[in-house]
């Protein structure tokens, strides 16, 4: 793992101002916050040059990486810590190898090497909390797992935060340092456990942050779907299909429409029946039949979008107009497509919402409940009204099941079409007979 896959232009230009600044480390063996020893070695590679410093840290790379940690434990100011971790992300530059030094620290110090830096992420100073975060990724990546257990948790509370930032650099280093823990696969279920991450990140992508963005966010879901029960819940709970499906048709980029697929792929082959109606209600099978006419440099996403069209042809193909309304049911995104207005669909299909004790007619009514969406809203009290008039004793199931309170809690929306259609629907249940079951 290295620091170059956690980069930024802040952080690469401010630790060049910082390797210039003095620190008055004389001031502080003065006053006996550092000793003679730890001055001398302070010396040896304070504003020195690339050369000097690499030459030191070649015979002594041990001594350095407890040095640093230690100093870092142990010091307040703001300046003096943002030294301290550019020495840290400099030692780790192109030298994976010297991670082991770091994180043997705690041989010495069971603090170390990670109670300084997770203090560093509660700093006032921004670099600070930023470098920090650059440097506990790369050493919780390799880390052992113990480590991964005792501290992940405290980590993943500070990039909730970053990615919900509005500042663009701290959502940028914060995607960037989910998107290599998340190759672990204990991170992915910490990921999915916190409450913040993942709405953070659609945040992002709804609002078109950029090709580079766009993937770095995409891929952080590509790695979140290999575990069964993240692909199984995801969309459900985060309606993930239909915006990955807008930021692949609107990529200018390859590599974002590659990574989008791919993560599709995982959402197919790892939980089909809970991805599936989402994916037809986002009408995903012709786009994935347009992807499949245009040239990829990418042989992965040929395969990958391969696949796609033969899975989604293969399960949609035979669909009858109920299988696709019963499918937009499934996927809690109703639309006025025409079945929702049309009587001969009503008439054919009505009594089948009572099928499996009332299942599609009980999740009709959820998502009445449940949905903050206004055209949904309107499209499923229209469905309960039709439902209402083409079954005559529907009223009873309906008002049973709670959905009579509920539509007519709808007559006194915001939304004017949630409105009218909440009206015509009260109309429905008010004048049908109330018949026994």
């Amino acid at each position: 793992m290295s620091v170059a896959l956690v980069s930024s232009v802040y952080l690469d230009e401010n630790s060049t101002k910082i390797r210039n600044k003095t620190v008055p480390w004389e001031a502080y063996q003065r006053a006996d916050l550092i000793t003679v020893e730890e001055l001398g070695l302070i010396k040896k590679v304070d504003r020195q040059p690339r050369t000097r410093v690499e030459s030191v840290l070649l015979s002594e790379g041990s001594t350095y990486a407890q040095l640093y940690l230690s100093l870092l434990k142990k010091v307040n100011r703001n300046d003096t810590q943002q030294c301290l971790l550019v020495w840290i992300a400099d030692a780790l530059t192109d030298h994976e190898e010297r991670i082991p030094l770091f994180t043997r620290t705690n041989k010495a110090d069971p603090d170390l090497p990670y109670l300084p830096l997770l203090k560093s992420l509660e700093a006032t100073d921004e670099f600070v909390q930023l470098k920090a975060a650059q440097i506990l990724t790369v050493l919780l990546s390799v880390g052992e797992s113990g480590a991964l257990q005792q501290y992940l948790q405290p980590f993943l509370q500070t990039l909730a935060q970053f990615v919900t930032n509005p500042a663009p650099h701290k959502r940028d280093i914060g995607v960037q340092c989910l998107e290599c823990l998340l190759a672990r696969y204990q991170v992915r279920q910490a990921v999915w456990a916190n409450s913040a991450i993942v709405p953070g990140l659609l945040d992002m992508l709804r609002n078109a942050p950029g090709p580079q963005i766009s993937y770095q966010v995409v891929f952080c879901f590509w790695l979140l779907t290999f575990e069964q029960n993240i692909a199984e819940q995801i969309d459900k709970k985060y309606d993930i299909i239909p915006v990955l499906v807008e930021v692949a048709k609107s990529a200018v980029k390859e590599k974002v429409i590659r990574v989008v697929v791919a993560t599709f792929r995982n959402l197919v082959t790892k939980a089909p029946s809970s991805n599936l109606p989402a994916m037809f209600v986002a009408q995903l099978l012709q786009f994935a039949k347009n992807l499949s006419q245009r040239k990829w440099s990418d042989e992965d996403v040929v395969e990958d979008v391969q696949f796609l069209k033969e899975e989604l042809t293969n399960h949609f193909q035979n669909l009858t107009t109920y299988d696709e309304y019963t499918s937009e049911l499934a996927s809690g995104h109703l639309s006025w497509t025409p079945v929702h207005e049309s009587d001969d669909f009503w008439k054919e299909n009505a009594t089948r919402l009572n099928e499996k004790d009332h299942e599609q007619l009980k999740l009709l009514i959820h998502i009445l409940n449940t949905s903050a969406d206004p055209n949904i809203l309107a499209v499923a009290a229209n469905d309960i009204g039709q439902y209402v008039k083409h079954y005559d004793r529907g009223k009873k199931f309906v008002t049973d099941l709670g959905g009579k309170a509920r539509v007519m809690e709808l007559m006194a929306h915001t939304n004017p079409d949630v409105r009218y259609r909440a009206l015509l629907s009260v109309q429905q249940l008010v004048s049908q007979p109330w018949l026994a079951a």
